[in-house]
């Protein structure tokens, strides 16, 4: 069963947008964080953006300022289930595998990633 769904991936120029979407599943209730890591090729998985059910917004600091986590808009209120990654003046170094990430009850839940290709 997939938990967690994410769309939105490609092939996109320097400078370029994107917009990644991460729906989880009806069977993850209570889900109080979702964010979004990504993993570079031959690098370790890191943490991109979060967003807590009561709206608190996370970057890295290599994101802040392009990237923007929001809740889908249709989810404007509690519980937390679908959310969004605005990507903007993407760059090179933002090539990796984008994976959602949800926590419900202390337990970490991962979709299964989607490809960011930034390349001219």
């Amino acid at each position: 069963q997939v938990l967690l769904r994410e769309s939105g991936g490609g092939l996109v120029q320097p400078g370029g947008s994107l917009r990644l979407s991460c729906v989880a599943s009806e069977s993850l209730e209570n889900i109080y964080a979702m964010n979004w890591y990504r993993q570079p090729p031959g690098k370790q998985r890191e943490h991109v953006a979060g967003i807590t059910n009561g709206g608190i917004t996370n970057y890295a600091h290599a994101v802040e300022g392009r990237f923007t986590i929001s809740r889908d808009s249709g989810q404007s209120t509690p519980p937390l289930r679908a959310v969004n990654l605005q990507m903007n003046d993407l760059n090179p170094d933002d090539t990796a595998v984008y994976y959602c990430n949800a926590w419900q009850g202390g337990v970490p839940y991962w979709g299964q990633g989607t490809q960011v290709t930034i390349s001219s």
